[in-house]
Formats: structure tokens, sequence, C-alpha cells
């Protein structure tokens, strides 16, 4: 599916809503509306959902194939968005491995929908992937970028989120998330609350350290 919501951990396909989108409040939903666009990722995190959870095909996050921008345009438009209160690049994939069509989505979204906010999720590693600066392209389409901080040091992070780039990722996820600030009005950094007390605070100390905001997130693994 390319549109879903969540509650209680759970993803559900937009289609088996109204158009108007009034049952997702009506129904205890939170109207947020995530769009899912790839299924590539630069990292292969041990706790993704991708190798842990299990769904039936109207409620897969996994592409088939990538959707294409006017396709991605077209699943929007069948929906009145006048009750949403949030649009989040999500997904079971790394959003930014599709930067440019990221950019292109959100642009127009911003063109027809200026009063909802847009965020987008990510590993941060956005850099790294294209061998320069990206911050900056998120200027006037991103509201919030949120970026996976997953653990406190250098090697804990290689080891949890087993990305391709080595030990030069952490401080590039960093590095990116504080440059996201000079063009985003909000930044902030996910921890899982799984990782215990100790690392959670180990985690907080880092983003107090580098100016960042760190959000302390439940996980959900079924």
């Amino acid at each position: 599916m390319i549109l879903y919501t969540v509650r209680d951990g759970v993803y559900y396909n937009l289609e088996d809503f109204k158009p108007d989108l009034s049952d997702l409040g009506e129904n205890g939903f939170p109207n947020k509306i995530y769009m899912n666009l790839t299924n590539r990722c630069s990292c292969s995190c041990t706790f993704c959902l991708r190798s842990l959870k299990e769904f039936n095909e109207h409620n897969s996050l996994w592409l088939k194939e990538e959707p294409t921008v006017e396709e991605v345009k077209a699943e929007y438009e069948k929906y009145d968005w006048s009750k949403v209160k949030e649009l989040i690049f999500c997904g079971f994939g790394e959003p930014t491995m599709r930067l440019d069509d990221v950019i292109e989505i959100g642009r127009w979204l911003k063109s027809i929908h200026p009063d909802i906010p847009i965020r987008i999720n990510t590993n941060g590693l956005t850099d790294l992937v294209f061998g320069k600066p990206t911050a900056h392209l998120f200027e006037g389409v991103m509201d919030t970028v949120s970026v996976s901080l997953n653990s406190s040091d250098v090697q804990k992070y290689l080891d949890v989120t087993r990305n391709r780039f080595g030990l030069q990722s952490y401080q590039a996820m960093i590095d990116y998330a504080k440059d996201c600030q000079n063009y985003v009005p909000h930044v902030v950094m996910t921890v899982v609350d799984v990782i215990g007390e100790e690392e959670v605070a180990a985690c907080q100390k880092v983003c107090d350290d580098n100016g960042l905001v760190l959000r302390v997130r439940p996980y959900e693994a079924n």
C-alpha cells in the first residue's frame, strides 16, 4: 500500500476509509497519513519490521514495485484532506532513497495543502548515500525531520543499523540532523524505549551535546 494510517501499532490501508476521511477521527485514528515510497534502505537494522512483521497482502508495506510520482499524486487526489493533521514520508524503506521524488511530492503537497504539516522519518544517512549535503533540499518542503538516533555511540550504532557506510555513519547522521536545523522548523532525534533507561540517558546526553531534541518512542514489533 502507498498511503496508510496507524493505530496501536497496526497499519491500515487508506483505501479502507471514506474519501472524505471522516471515519479516521470517528474511529479513534490520529488523523495522520503516511506514504510508503520504497522498500530500499541503506541500513539493515536488527529491529526492523521488514524482517519481524508479517502483513496480509492488502495491508502490506512491502511494495511489489515503487509507485511513480504521478501514481502517488493520484492516490492523494482520491481523498479530502481537510481533516488530516499531518502527512508523513515513511514506510518499509528509507524514503530519502528516492530523494528527488520526495522533494517533488512534498512541494506538490505544499502547493495544494499548505496548512498541513509534512514530516519525514529518516535514518539520517542521506548525505552518505548521495555523497553531498542534502538537508537544504527540505527547506520550504518539510516541517519536521525525524532522525533515528538508535544508539549513544559509534560502534553500538553500527551494530544496530548494520549500514553499509561503517563507523563514519554515526557522526554523519548527527551532522545531518544538525544541518537540517538550518532549513527545517522542527528536527527531532528518536530512540525506542526498549534500549533501557541507561542507554536512553546516554542518548539524551548526545543530543544535549549537539543541540538536538530527543524523543523516546514505544517499540512496536507486532
